[in-house]
């Protein structure tokens, strides 16, 4: 059974940095894309950063481009999410999600939570102003 399972989530003041891991058990990590999401309280899920099997793919949402970097170990079967000049409106609880499809990198459901079928328990995110 494969498990997603993030971690590094905290209390940060707005400026400062922290780093993501989602770590895979199981499965076949390395031949599948990977996605982040948050979603802060009463709002929907949202796209945060994606990446393909290899790397070579990678996507932001705006609100995060510039700032936010998504990368992959997959010799550690893990995603990582670099957040650097936080800000308070960042503060949710982000979510790691597989891809659906062996090495599919489309790109017209890329930011639909729809289009993953595995999501990891979430880690909280708290930027202070």
């Amino acid at each position: 059974q494969v498990q997603l399972v993030e971690s590094g989530g905290g209390l940060v003041q707005a400026g400062g940095s922290l780093r993501l891991s989602c770590a895979a058990s199981g499965g076949t990590f390395n031949m599948f894309g990977m996605g982040w999401f948050r979603q802060a309280p009463g709002k929907e899920r949202e796209f945060v950063a994606a990446i393909n099997w290899s790397s070579s793919g990678i996507y932001y949402a705006d609100s995060v481009k510039g700032r936010f970097t998504v990368s992959r170990d997959n010799a550690k079967n893990t995603v990582y999410l670099q957040m650097n000049s936080l800000k308070p409106e960042d503060t949710a609880v982000y979510y790691c999600a597989r891809r659906k499809g062996r090495y599919y990198d489309g790109s017209s459901s890329r930011e639909n939570p729809s289009a993953y079928d595995l999501w990891g328990q979430g880690t909280q995110v708290t930027v202070s102003s």
